[in-house]
């Protein structure tokens, strides 16, 4: 049995699991999806929502919801990794827009389903706010905002040094890019949840049963074989684990921490009252939320690349990064200093060669979804309508979206692969000192920028 309490806070918020039965020999069904994850539950949801009589079998290394899904930020959101200007250049203009207006849309869908199937996931859809804490990043996100209108996205604003602060007191503020389009959630809530929804719809979810290869109309695990028309990859972050997609998607670490329930008093000094989920404009990514209980749960990129794509559960943990993001934590929230925490936890999420998530069905009824960049809360729910649309044969807006049918290149063999990875990783590191010094932009981290395909 695996220890649960120690995947995150979110999971160590639940009632106790009880581990669902393995495999047990052959089997033959209508669609195996690997992995138990968003990707895979919200797959197996719409099949089944569109086709109740599917036959459906979810097959999981560990438990539901072991990885991504039930360790994430809690960010319900519009994000989309590749940008709009990058989405035009592989279709249209036209296309990008597309894009993101289904992006904006999926959040309200999230919360719909929820509220449908009586999931309580502690939503609260107050939106993002990125503080801009120095000129350099001023600036940028100033011009963020400038280019989301250019294209017809209006409702991401900048707000005043007066107004973001009446929000989110953090240190240095400056201003801050305003968008509704996120909601703050417990992820483990909704995983273990939905798991729940898809037994019930009639799919069966095989845990402790690991895909070791998978073919055309074949899923190979320890326990057994199972053939299906549809094999669909929903597996992220541990893509690299299935035979011959070690250089699909790089493996790479986001650690999270969670304080202890904070007092009234350094509440309203801090803010964060419509559970605004929050960042700043720095390179090396941060990320935070109110949680319902009223800790901050927060985490940050940082942590290292591992060479050969290597996942273990004790990478999970890294006192250096945890204490890198403790102390960015602080230096936005001083008051936070004598406040203790409960909670430090990580995992892997999946980074394609060009930061380009994508979704799609081939000729051979083989399916896949992912490279979400850490943005999968939101993204993998239009993942599995659109896939649950493609099996069906179905051709919809959704069907047409650009990343449907992308094919991001493979990564770099090793060693260069590691050697890339963590040194973007020390250069955008180095760019925030940098820029925070000097008030000029890192040419580094510009450099970094174009390699990773932004």
């Amino acid at each position: 049995m695996i220890d649960t309490k120690r995947i995150s806070y979110w999971w160590d918020t639940l009632p106790p699991i009880q581990q669902r039965p393995a495999l047990e020999g052959g089997l033959r069904t209508d669609v195996v999806i690997i992995g138990a994850g968003y990707t895979g539950l919200w797959t197996a949801y719409y099949l089944l929502r569109n086709r109740p009589d599917l036959k459906i079998a979810i097959v999981e290394k560990e438990v539901a919801g072991f990885g991504a899904s039930g360790r994430n930020g809690g960010w319900c959101s519009a994000l989309f990794p590749a940008s709009l200007d990058a989405i035009a250049r592989q279709s249209s203009r036209e296309a990008a827009i597309a894009m993101q207006r289904a992006m904006n849309a999926t959040v309200d869908e999230v919360g719909s389903v929820a509220a449908a199937e009586s999931l309580d996931i502690d939503w609260a859809k107050g939106g993002t706010l990125i503080l801009a804490r120095t000129a350099m990043q001023q600036t940028r996100l100033q011009a963020e905002v400038a280019h989301d209108h250019e294209w017809g996205f209006t409702d991401t604003t900048w707000l005043s040094a007066a107004e973001a602060r009446e929000r989110i007191a953090a240190t240095d503020v400056l201003g801050g890019l305003y968008t509704p389009h996120c909601a703050a959630i417990h992820p483990a809530k909704l995983v273990r949840g939905l798991a729940e929804v898809v037994e019930r719809m009639g799919a069966t979810i095989y845990e402790d049963t690991g895909a070791t290869s998978i073919e055309p109309g074949i899923v190979r695990t320890a326990h057994g074989v199972v053939h299906a028309p549809y094999v669909v990859r929903a597996t992220e972050g541990y893509t690299r684990t299935i035979d011959g997609y070690r250089r699909n998607l790089a493996p790479v670490y986001s650690l999270m921490l969670a304080t202890e329930p904070l007092p009234a008093a350094l509440w309203n000094h801090i803010g964060i009252n419509a559970r605004e989920t929050f960042s700043d404009g720095r390179h090396l990514v941060i990320y935070g939320q109110r949680t319902a209980d009223n800790r901050i749960a927060f985490g940050g990129r940082g942590a290292p690349y591992h060479f050969g794509s290597r996942i273990e559960n004790s990478y999970d943990r890294h006192p250096a990064t945890h204490a890198a993001i403790w102390q960015a934590l602080v230096e936005l929230f001083p008051p936070l200093n004598d406040v203790a925490v409960t909670h430090t936890w990580g995992g892997p999420l999946g980074i394609p060669r060009d930061w380009f998530a994508s979704c799609g069905l081939d000729s051979n009824g083989m399916a896949w979804a992912g490279g979400y960049v850490g943005d999968g809360v939101g993204t993998s729910n239009l993942a599995g309508r659109t896939l649950a649309d493609l099996i069906t044969g179905r051709t919809t807006p959704l069907t047409e979206l650009p990343w449907v049918g992308h094919r991001s290149p493979k990564w770099e063999p090793e060693p260069l692969r590691w050697l890339a990875t963590n040194a973007g990783r020390a250069v955008m590191t180095r760019a925030d000192v940098s820029e925070r010094h000097t008030g000029r932009p890192s040419r580094a981290a510009t450099v970094v920028s174009r390699f990773l395909g932004h």
